[in-house]
């Protein structure tokens, strides 16, 4: 059986459907535009997404620092954030870089406030700690040919102990920006030795280590990582021997920023048995040092790297033992205790850095603004219904004044009807949605029978 319904043409459909569209966008707009603008204000003055660049303070060539100052650009670059690394000459120049503002992040030696010529005002050290990353070892290697001609002892006399075995020798302690010279004239002080009586030269790594395999140089004294080439290279070098601590107990115990550290028998290598003996060591904590105002996103990054980077297991420590935050200088940063306590962020398992870090530092604010948004959005159905009945309605007054003149007689009938016919052809030319269409049908009614009381004369 043939259907014999008419259905509304396509282009009626689309007419109605742009009708009701114009008339939502009209009742949403404001809200829409009240929502986006304090999103935009709550991106502004939040800055959730961190800059694409940050400055790091590493240290010397072929260091520890420039070696993890690498990995880190690496585990940065991952996620769109070039690493500029800034060669310095070591801890403490870091550190008086940190407090100038001139970089962001620096690797910083425990104890180099004390070592510093005067601790720096809190007020202006806005400094944060990302945690305890690794320990840095006093390395102090010798030629095994130096020591007989140079320090000569009489029958059955003791040999010195400590440093005062290398008086009168040709000792490298670094460069005056690093930690190892601040260091080592502080162990000489305690140990009652005048730097005066020893042959100090302040080489920076690479020749200082040139000097010595030339026998320029009868010391070397390094702070540093283990994973330095220089010390790696050295610890293999034949004829080239490793001083041990024999008080590294008792130079903890003065200095509280060193710790006694014991390098294991073979752990250099094992087939050739490297160090041939336990070495006892002392050894300073280096920290990863931001400053105040590095945007959080940044340091989250790099607390993450650090977690990956020195959480294995060492020459002078276990597995996940660090980074730490024991016995820390400076204020942990939230990010480096998160990160310490709970691992990285839920959301950053499962969705992409920028997008979790998004979520993660908007969600209050955006709630906040569902929280203003929502209860005005309530208003946007009446607003609605209101748009669209007006298009109908608002021709009720004209339709009311022709009657009220037919009625009262106060102009010719034939014009008032004239009007009247007018008014119904724009009435046929309204479009409103379906669910609105009984109001337009009802006002049609309405002119019609208005013009069936006054029939044409």
């Amino acid at each position: 059986m043939a259907d014999t319904g008419t259905k509304p043409s396509t282009g009626q459909s689309l007419r109605e459907l742009w009708v009701a569209l114009q008339a939502l966008l009209l009742s949403a707009g404001p809200i829409v535009v009240l929502a986006i603008g304090l999103v935009v204000a709550a991106f502004w003055w939040l800055q959730p997404n961190p800059p694409t660049s940050v400055r790091l303070a590493t240290g010397p060539a072929q260091s520890a620092y420039d070696e993890f100052g690498r990995r880190y650009a690496a585990h940065l670059a991952a996620h769109g954030i070039q690493v500029e690394q800034i060669a310095t000459e070591g801890s403490q120049d870091n550190l008086r870089r940190l407090q100038e503002g001139s970089v962001d992040l620096g690797f910083v030696q425990g104890g180099s406030d004390d070592l510093s010529a005067g601790r720096p005002d809190e007020q202006t050290d806005a400094l944060l700690t990302l945690g305890n990353l690794f320990l840095e070892p006093v390395w102090v290697f010798y030629r095994e040919a130096s020591l007989p001609a140079a320090s000569p002892r009489k029958a059955g006399a003791a040999e010195p102990p400590g440093l005062a075995r290398y008086t009168g020798l040709r000792m490298n302690i670094g460069t005056a920006g690093s930690g190892g010279p601040a260091l080592v004239h502080r162990l000489l002080d305690i140990n009652r030795i005048d730097a005066a009586q020893m042959r100090l030269s302040y080489l920076a790594a690479t020749p200082a280590v040139v000097a010595f395999l030339g026998q320029e140089l009868d010391v070397l004294v390094f702070v540093s990582a283990p994973e330095a080439p220089m010390v790696q290279m050295l610890l293999q070098t034949p004829g080239v021997r490793l001083a041990s601590f024999a008080q590294s107990e008792a130079y903890a115990r003065r200095l509280r920023f060193l710790s006694p550290v014991v390098l294991p028998r073979g752990v250099v290598d094992l087939a050739a048995d490297l160090p041939p003996e336990d070495v006892r060591l002392v050894a300073t904590t280096t920290s990863l040092l931001a400053r105040d105002g590095t945007h959080p996103a940044l340091l989250q990054l790099f607390s993450q790297a650090a977690a990956k980077l020195h959480g294995g297991a060492g020459w002078f420590n276990r597995a996940r033992e660090f980074p730490n935050a024991a016995h820390s200088e400076r204020p942990l940063a939230r990010e480096a205790e998160r990160q310490m306590t709970g691992g990285p962020p839920w959301l950053q398992r499962y969705l992409p850095f920028w997008l979790a870090n998004l979520v993660e530092r908007m969600w209050l604010v955006l709630g906040l603004i569902l929280a203003i948004v929502l209860p005005l959005s309530r208003i946007v159905p009446p607003l609605y219904d209101r748009r669209i009945r007006s298009r109908v309605f608002r021709w009720y007054a004209q339709l009311r004044g022709i009657e009220d003149a037919l009625a009262a007689g106060v102009r010719p009938q034939a014009i008032l009807l004239n009007e009247l016919d007018q008014l119904d052809r724009h009435v046929a030319t309204i479009t409103v949605p379906l669910s609105h269409a009984d109001e337009l049908y009802a006002l049609r009614q309405h002119i019609a029978l208005i013009r069936s009381r006054y029939p044409a004369q």
